[in-house]
């Protein structure tokens, strides 16, 4: 059973930054795929961004350049470096995880999900 949880969620004031941290048990493959999605009130989630198992990365344009996503693969970690948040990065931030697949980008459908972890960005 493959187990995903994220955390490093928080409050913050526009222009700070928070790493978000997902950690991903119950499967060992040598290709797998992860991801970033968020979705804020009364939205529909979107993808923020996504990492192969060789380190290939997807952006969305509107973290581009603020946003980085990485891997620690001796921990089965994820995270996420977010920089100079704005006020439209708060949402709740979702960690997903896809095993046994070689690429994907932010419209890949992913198999399994945390329960969330929220950020909130006051101007």
């Amino acid at each position: 059973q493959v187990h995903v949880v994220e955390s490093g969620g928080g409050s913050v004031q526009a222009g700070g930054s928070l790493r978000l941290s997902c950690a991903v048990s119950g499967y060992r493959y040598s290709y797998y795929c992860l991801g970033w999605f968020r979705q804020a009130p009364g939205k529909e989630r979107e993808g923020v961004a996504t990492i192969d198992s060789a380190g290939s990365t997807t952006y969305a344009d509107s973290v581009q350049g603020r946003f980085t996503i990485s891997q620690d693969n001796t921990q089965n970690t994820l995270y996420l470096q977010m920089n100079i948040l704005k006020p439209e990065d708060t949402a709740m931030y979702y960690c997903a995880a896809h095993p046994r697949v070689r690429s994907c980008g932010l419209g890949f459908n992913f198999a399994y999900w945390g329960q969330g972890t929220q950020v909130t960005v006051s101007s």
